[in-house]
C-alpha cells in the first residue's frame, strides 16, 4: 500500500493538488492509523490531510476515484454460453472414436500443466486477475505513460509481464488438442486484454495530467499576451497566478543567515578571546540593503487592454512581496490604485480598476502631467520605477521631459512594453523616445518575459 500511495500523490500532483514531502508523509501517517480496508473512510483520510481548498478538495476526490477504481475483465458471453460450450465439447468428445482421458479435459476444467495466467483466465477468479494486472502494471512501469500514443505499448507491456507467450504457446496446444477449451480460453483473453486496455486508459488519465499541463503552460508562458485567443484568458490567468505565488514564495520570506549576514571570524575571534578562543559571542558581517520601494505604472488604455489584465495581477503579486509599492493605472488621466490591490482580490481589483479608468485612449503625456503633479514625492533615490505600456500616445505630446525628471530623482527607471521591439518607433509609439531615460527597456510579450522581468526586479532588493 505504500507504493499504492505514492503514486496516488503523483497522480494528485497532476490534477493540481501540491503534495509536499512533509504533507506526504503526514498523510501517509494518517492512513497507518485509520487503515485501508474501508475505502470510505480512506477517502476522508486523504482528503483531509492533503487537499487546502474546496477547489483541490474536488479535484482530490475525482483523482482517489479515478486511482482505486478497479478495472474488471469483461466477459463477452454469458455463464450460461460458456456451459453450453462445455456441453457441445462433451459430446463431440463421447461420439469421437478417440474419446479418452482428452474428454475429461473437453469439460471446462483446466487440464494439468497450463500455466499461472490460463489457469487463472479459467478459473475466472476476478481479484485474482485484477491483482495480476496491477502488479504486472507497476512491472511495465505505467506511471511513466505521458501520451495517448502509448497506450499500445503498455498495454503489450502489461500482458508480457502477465505470461502472455506462454499464454499463446498453449493455445497453440489446446487448438489442436482441446479446440473447446483453446476457445473458451480465447474468450478469456480478449476479456483480459480489455480489462489491461482499461488499466492503461485509466493510467493515462492520472499520470498523463501533470505532463499535459506542464505542456500547455509551456505553450501559453511563450504565447503573445495580445494574441491570447477568449477561450485561452482563464487558462493565462491561472498561470499568471502561478509566476505570482512563485514570487511570493521566493522574495516574499528571506533567509535567516541573509538577514543577519555571514559569520565574521576575524571579530569573533578578537571578540572571545577573553575565554581562549571560544566563541561565546559572535560577530557577523552585513551587507547593507536599502529598503525596498517600488512606483508601478501600469497602461490600461484600449491600445492593451488585452494584456493589462496580466500586468495588474502581476503587480498585484508586488504588493504581495515588497512592504513598500505604490501603483498607478491610467489611460488619459492617471490615478492611484495601490488601495484597491492592497485591500482586494486580484479579480475584484482589476474589475474596479478597468471601471475607473481602463479601455480609454490613452495619453502617456497627460497621465505623466498627472503623476508629476500629484505624486512625485513618492519617489526617492531607492525607488524603482515600472512603467508597464506600449508608449503610444495617439500623436500628442509624450513629455519625455517628465519621464526624465522622474528618472533623475529615482533610482532606476525600468520600462516593460508588452510590443515586439519591431514595432517600437513606428506610427504613435513614442518608445525610442522614453528609452533615453530608462535603466531598463524590455520587451514583456509573453507570460515568460513578464516573470523574468519581474523576478529581476524584484532580486535585486534581497
Amino acid at each position: 500500500m505504500r507504493e499504492n500511495l505514492h503514486r496516488f500523490f503523483r497522480a494528485a500532483r497532476g490534477v493540481g493538488v501540491h503534495v509536499s514531502p512533509a504533507e506526504s508523509i503526514d498523510a501517509m501517517r494518517a492512513v497507518a492509523q485509520v487503515g485501508v480496508s474501508d475505502r470510505t473512510i480512506l477517502r476522508d483520510t486523504l482528503l483531509l490531510t492533503l487537499a487546502k481548498s474546496q477547489d483541490e478538495k474536488l479535484a482530490l476526490g475525482d483523482c482517489f476515484d479515478l486511482f482505486f477504481s478497479q478495472p474488471e475483465p469483461r466477459e463477452d458471453q454469458p455463464q450460461s454460453d460458456n456451459d453450453d460450450a462445455s456441453q457441445d465439447a462433451d459430446q463431440q468428445a463421447n461420439q469421437s472414436p478417440s474419446s479418452g482421458s482428452d474428454s475429461d479435459a473437453g469439460e471446462g476444467q483446466a487440464p494439468e500443466g497450463l500455466g499461472p495466467l490460463a489457469q487463472m483466465l479459467l478459473s475466472q477468479d476476478r481479484n485474482a486477475i485484477a491483482a495480476a494486472i496491477a502488479s504486472a502494471s507497476g512491472a511495465a512501469s505505467l506511471t511513466d505513460i505521458r501520451y495517448s500514443t502509448q497506450r499500445g505499448i503498455f498495454s503489450s507491456r502489461i500482458l508480457d509481464a502477465m505470461g502472455l507467450q506462454r499464454l499463446r504457446d498453449e493455445l497453440d496446444e489446446l487448438t489442436a488438442t482441446n479446440p473447446a477449451l483453446a476457445e473458451r480460453l480465447r474468450g478469456a483473453l480478449d476479456a483480459l486484454r480489455e480489462a489491461v486496455r482499461d488499466t492503461v486508459a485509466q493510467g493515462l488519465a492520472l499520470y498523463a495530467r501533470e505532463e499535459a499541463e506542464n505542456l500547455r503552460n509551456e505553450i501559453l508562458r511563450n504565447a503573445p499576451l495580445a494574441r491570447i485567443e477568449r477561450r485561452q484568458v482563464a487558462e493565462m490567468r491561472a498561470l499568471i497566478r502561478q509566476i505570482a505565488r512563485r514570487l511570493r514564495e521566493r522574495y516574499s520570506k528571506p533567509r535567516k543567515r541573509q538577514r543577519r549576514g555571514h559569520l565574521d571570524v576575524r571579530r569573533t575571534l578578537r571578540r572571545n578571546a577573553a575565554w581562549g578562543g571560544v566563541p561565546f559571542l559572535t560577530a557577523w558581517k552585513r551587507k547593507h540593503r536599502d529598503r525596498p520601494k517600488i512606483v508601478a505604472i501600469c497602461d490600461v488604455s484600449g491600445s492593451v487592454a488585452q494584456v493589462s489584465d496580466f500586468f495588474l495581477l502581476l503587480i498585484h503579486s508586488l504588493h504581495e512581496v515588497v512592504d513598500d509599492v505604490h501603483s498607478f493605472a491610467f489611460s488619459s488621466h492617471l490615478i492611484e490604485v495601490s488601495d484597491i490591490l492592497e485591500k482586494k482580490s486580484p479579480e475584484e481589483a482589476m474589475a474596479e480598476i478597468m471601471s475607473k479608468v481602463g479601455f480609454g485612449s490613452s495619453d502617456y503625456g497627460s497621465s505623466l502631467v498627472d503623476f508629476e503633479k500629484e505624486f512625485m514625492s513618492t519617489l526617492t533615490p531607492q525607488t524603482t520605477v515600472i512603467v508597464l505600456g506600449d508608449a503610444r500616445s495617439n500623436n500628442l505630446d509624450p513629455r519625455a521631459d517628465i519621464l526624465r525628471r522622474i528618472s533623475e530623482r529615482s533610482k532606476r527607471l525600468v520600462w516593460l512594453n508588452p510590443e515586439g521591439r519591431l514595432a517600437w518607433g513606428f506610427g504613435d509609439s513614442e518608445m525610442p523616445r522614453y528609452a533615453t531615460f530608462c535603466s531598463v527597456v524590455r520587451q514583456c510579450a509573453t507570460a515568460q518575459q513578464l516573470e523574468r522581468a519581474v523576478s529581476d526586479i524584484v532580486a535585486t532588493y534581497q
